[in-house]
């Protein structure tokens, strides 16, 4: 079966080549700031998780004579749209919505190809404002993501799964349903191989005391009560400072890109010495990634002799990780083999969680109810007014709030909303995305 091709368009100077080249894994396109670097369509072979595809690179879309240099460039990209098996439609999120966005955005959806949205240059959150000003395209919900960084590349595979043709490279649809991304992460030494090894029942990964032996991300495939599932195990994860041999910088970010496309990932910790910092950046991380977290205490039968302890760990979790509040915490031990069931029905239990979607209605009851319960406060002598609330993702969940003078709402009151949200829909152990959605007119009472 030949690989699907899919075409990257936008305007000029909204990052289309730095995604090419994120995509392609080398700099085959050039980049600058200036508008129109892009002149030819370029093509280069992905392979983004398990898809493999062809992406063509487009010059930006501009209106002109169909003569002119820039009305060619644009004839070229009309034909990678028609070509193309699904389009990813770039904007820059930073930038907003611009007039220049209107015109493409029609000639995307007239080409009839599945369309996916991508807000670029929203490194860190940044834009995210401007991402959600792209659902007035009409081209469904907006995919935000770095390119430069490459930050939300596991939202973009999940988009293009559910729009390229199945692809059976190397994912056997033998079982029921798409087999499960779970990524093992920690420090070095944490005992990820040999967990791995156990719940596997073999020997497959090389083990010993040495801290570092892991050098790749290495993917197995396994089965756990009938459920498919594909492991996969990573270097571990030390502070950059620390390292200076180029392989090991190599597999650390190997590692990084193991926790983008999981679905789940379990931080091992040793129990010994548990919620050091460098644990604690991994969690970051995994949340930043907006993937879903269980916490795996390893090496638990060398302190399972210690009354309270459990108790004592999970607590200190939920002081010290707020931003994934509920994650489970569960001990095991790699090396005796005990306590992987647990890890297992946690890893599948967060993946639903995950996954969940809540109906409006559910979500404005719980507004009407946690705003009556704690006010939001008033600016300058008007009070934030929040009108309307409503789920607009999963994987992770993702709310979006609308309502006047939301950008003047204060932290305290979104982690309070957060919190809320996740006690009142049972959404422990994943991050929580909430859009501010404020009204062009603050005036206007319509609205």
């Amino acid at each position: 079966m030949s690989m699907p091709i899919v075409a990257i368009v936008g305007r000029p100077n909204v990052g289309k080549s730095t995604l090419f080249n994120r995509l392609v894994g080398r700099k085959l396109a050039l980049v600058d700031d200036r508008p129109g670097v892009t002149r030819d369509r370029r093509e280069g072979e992905v392979r983004l998780g398990h898809l493999r595809f062809r992406i063509l690179d487009t010059a930006g879309l501009e209106e002109a004579e169909a003569d002119s240099l820039a009305g060619r460039m644009r004839a070229q990209t009309e034909a990678a749209i028609a070509e193309a098996d699904a389009v990813l439609f770039v904007i820059d999120a930073r930038a907003g919505l611009l007039p220049a966005d209107q015109p493409f955005a029609e000639l995307v959806r007239r080409a009839d190809k599945p369309v996916i949205l991508l807000a670029n240059k929203a490194e860190g959150g940044a834009g995210m404002a401007g991402a959600y000003e792209a659902f007035a395209l009409g081209l469904g919900d907006p995919v935000p993501l770095s390119a430069e960084h490459g930050e939300g590349m596991g939202d973009l595979l999940d988009a293009l799964e559910a729009v390229l043709p199945e692809q059976d490279d190397d994912d056997d649809e033998g079982g029921e349903g798409k087999p499960l991304k779970v990524a093992i992460v920690g420090r070095p030494n944490a005992g990820k191989s040999t967990l791995i090894n156990r719940m596997l029942g073999e020997d497959r990964l090389l083990v010993g005391p040495e801290a570092g032996i892991t050098r790749d991300s290495i993917s197995l495939d396994w089965e756990w009560r009938g459920r498919r599932i594909k492991l996969h195990d990573t270097a571990g994860m030390r502070r950059r400072a620390r390292i200076d041999d180029k392989l090991e910088k190599l597999a650390v970010s190997d590692g990084l890109r193991a926790v983008r496309f999981a679905e789940v990932v379990v931080v091992l910790l040793d129990a010994t010495i548990p919620f050091e910092k460098q644990d604690l950046t991994i969690v970051d991380l995994v949340e930043s990634e907006g993937r879903a977290l269980v916490i795996g205490l390893n090496k638990w039968d060398l302190v399972a002799d210690q009354p309270g302890l459990l108790k004592d760990l999970k607590e200190k979790a939920t002081r010290l990780l707020p931003q994934v509040r509920g994650a489970a915490v569960v001990p095991l031990s790699g090396l005796a083999g005990e306590g992987i069931d647990r890890l297992m029905h946690a890893v599948v239990s967060t993946a639903e969680v995950w996954n969940r979607r809540v109906s409006t209605a559910k979500i404005n009851q719980w507004l009407s109810e946690a705003t009556q319960a704690n006010p939001p406060p008033a600016v300058s002598g008007r009070r934030i007014k929040i009108r309307y609330a409503t789920q607009v993702k999963s994987r992770p969940p993702h709310f979006a709030l609308f309502g006047n003078q939301l950008d003047a709402l204060p932290k305290s009151y979104t982690r309070y909303l957060v919190n809320s949200l996740r006690e009142a829909f049972e959404l422990p152990g994943v991050p929580i995305r909430l859009s501010l959605r404020t009204s062009k007119n603050p005036f206007d009472k319509s609205e």
